[in-house]
């Protein structure tokens, strides 16, 4: 009986533990894997888009915006920023040109 129980554990845990490591496709806003030219942009990343759209760049109160390199020009995503969209706020006024330019060289590099 015991052993069926061992078994059974060994299983459960082998079933479970790859849920828990991190996914292979995601774009993780972590220091340690990003380039060191696009750090200023990651931290205002951080500090300004990281609660709509997630550290991964998969999207929560905003879109996704994983490969959004690939969907959107330059001059869009910068228009976005600096504009606003449908339920995103403009931050013509929260961040200079410089700073949305960083992030829209940022941004347009996720593909």
């Amino acid at each position: 009986m015991k052993a069926k129980l061992t078994i059974s554990l060994i299983l459960l845990i082998l079933l479970v533990l790859p849920a828990c490591g991190p996914s292979t496709n995601t774009q993780v806003v972590d220091s340690q894997t990003i380039a060191p030219e696009d750090a200023s942009a990651v931290a205002l990343y951080k500090k300004s888009c990281l609660s709509c759209h997630a550290a991964d760049l998969s999207g929560r109160v905003g879109p996704s915006l994983q490969e959004i390199g690939t969907k959107l020009s330059n001059e869009q995503l910068y228009t976005i920023i600096h504009d606003g969209t449908k339920g995103m706020p403009a931050f013509e006024k929260a961040l200079n040109s410089e700073e949305i330019d960083a992030l829209t060289q940022w941004l347009s590099k996720q593909k």
